[in-house]
């Protein structure tokens, strides 16, 4: 519906004011939910709106780039061909400079949204890495990696960047969601969302372990299509 200039929509019983001249499909408050509002409100314009992109059913929005730099420790290494059975949902390549494409869809099931990761080798074919984030849990946002293995995510801003950390791990046994210990995983993981300007922006990944310290680092730049 319209009030005044602006349109109010309603999104899972609660009301939702979109920007002037948007229509539905092309506003999404699930993640501005994730945060209070000042938090949300100091992020740079670009990356509230690439987080507030409403897709529609057919729709894929798609980022371009390159990865910059992959770094393995050995035991971060030798962890991410394990995961391979789920999936391989780490980086298994040490590749530099190399392409790289990010697409996301909606997950129709989850009602959350489908990332497809690709990224480019020297030498054979690319890496593909799906998963899915889903607004539920009691963080509000989980990742689902493959074989029933998930991560609960919290979301906070720091200098200006989108972070995002993993809160702890489970699996979906029996419809039944099973929180792992915290000496069952791989430490603590964290993705950085930092805009670059100019429709660019920094992705980068790290998987940190209590003990052993940084098992895998990935720095990716990437731009919007």
């Amino acid at each position: 519906m319209v009030a005044g200039n602006r349109q109010i929509w309603i999104s899972r019983g609660q009301p939702e004011v979109l920007p002037p001249g948007a229509s539905q499909p092309a506003y999404d408050a699930r993640f501005r939910r994730l945060l209070p509002a000042s938090d949300w409100a100091q992020l740079p314009e670009l990356v509230r709106r690439r987080f507030s992109k409403r897709l529609g059913a057919s729709q894929t929005a798609l980022y371009k780039g390159r990865v910059v730099e992959t770094r393995h420790s050995r035991l971060g290494w030798m962890l991410a061909q394990v995961c391979r059975v789920i999936g391989a949902p780490l980086p298994l390549y040490r590749d530099n400079d190399v392409p790289a494409v990010v697409s996301v869809s909606e997950d129709a099931q989850s009602g959350g949204q489908c990332w497809t990761r690709i990224y480019g080798r020297r030498d054979g074919f690319p890496q593909v890495i799906h998963s899915a984030k889903r607004f539920a849990g009691p963080t509000g946002l989980e990742e689902y990696l493959g074989r029933k293995l998930g991560m609960a995510l919290s979301v906070s801003t720091e200098a200006n960047e989108l972070v995002f950390r993993s809160a702890h791990y489970f699996l979906m046994l029996f419809g039944r969601r099973v929180k792992l210990p915290h000496w069952m995983g791989p430490g603590r993981t964290m993705v950085r969302h930092r805009d670059l300007g100019e429709g660019r922006f920094a992705f980068d990944l790290d998987v940190i372990h209590p003990l052993f310290g940084e098992l895998v680092h990935q720095h990716a730049e990437f731009q919007d299509v």
